[in-house]
């Protein structure tokens, strides 16, 4: 069974998201996603910092051995971090995806729009379907 840390939401698309002390939104993909789209070869993230993101916004894709994946934005708002480390360090989301291999962090324009995520007892049961 994939990961599924309790502190954080999730969407559909099998993104994850972590609520910062200081109000912004690290995102990245769970556990789930990095094991079926197996070794990781390539990430692009096609946002600078600054740039604003709506809910369900393609932000880049992740390539591995077996397919490309798009990623969407779990809320809307403005990025003000991108890992620069994903260039050099892909597998990274593999190893730990919730830690070193975590893609934008993003300050809400709705604080309430994580709430609104899937909590980790729905993701699961998504999972189930």
């Amino acid at each position: 069974m994939s990961k599924i840390p309790s502190n954080l939401r999730y969407t559909k698309d099998h993104e994850w998201a972590r609520l910062e002390g200081d109000g912004t939104v690290v995102v990245g993909i769970t556990d789930f996603a990095a094991n079926t789209l197996g070794d990781i070869t390539f990430i692009d993230l096609r946002i600078a910092p600054g740039a604003n993101l709506t809910a369900g916004a393609l932000f880049g894709t992740v390539d591995s051995v077996k397919s490309v994946s798009e990623l969407y934005a779990p809320v809307e708002g403005e990025v003000v971090e991108v890992n620069g480390e994903l260039d050099a360090t892909p597998e990274d989301v593999n190893t730990d995806c919730y830690g070193d291999g975590w893609m934008v962090r993003i300050r809400p324009t709705d604080a309430a729009a994580f709430e609104r995520l899937l909590t980790a007892e729905q993701y699961e049961a998504l999972l189930k379907e």
